[in-house]
């Protein structure tokens, strides 16, 4: 387990605004409790409270991975509408305690959503 600090920061905050993720028309997530995840270089992350999700669209895959600062991922495929989008969302079930607010939470790739949404606070 690695910690974050000042060469490899990661930084979690509540974030308010509405934030929902569509695939083939449907939002299979929408919150305004997200936590946004940022990590050194890497693009900001909204991970969604499971409670936001449509449950029956998700589909745990076979995949898993590991993160030095954040612990073992586990994959989902988004089955919406006949339309299977493969490993395209992950979450952490126990997350190290540096960044322990995501738990309960998915995070879904860009790329293999239609859209992730976010809308400003009113």
């Amino acid at each position: 387990m690695k910690q974050p600090g000042p060469d490899h920061p990661i930084t979690l905050t509540p974030d308010p605004r509405q934030i929902r993720v569509i695939v083939a028309g449907v939002a299979v997530a929408d919150t305004r409790n997200a936590v946004r995840l940022e990590e050194a270089s890497y693009p900001p992350v909204f991970y969604i409270p499971r409670a936001d999700i449509q449950a029956d669209s998700f589909v745990p895959s076979a995949k898993t991975s590991h993160c030095p600062y954040k612990g073992e991922a586990r994959y989902f495929d988004l089955v919406v509408e006949g339309v299977r989008r493969a490993d395209a969302v992950w979450s952490y079930e126990a997350p190290f305690p540096a960044v322990s607010a995501i738990r309960d939470h998915v995070a879904f790739y860009p790329d293999r959503v239609d859209a992730i949404e976010v809308l400003e606070a009113s």
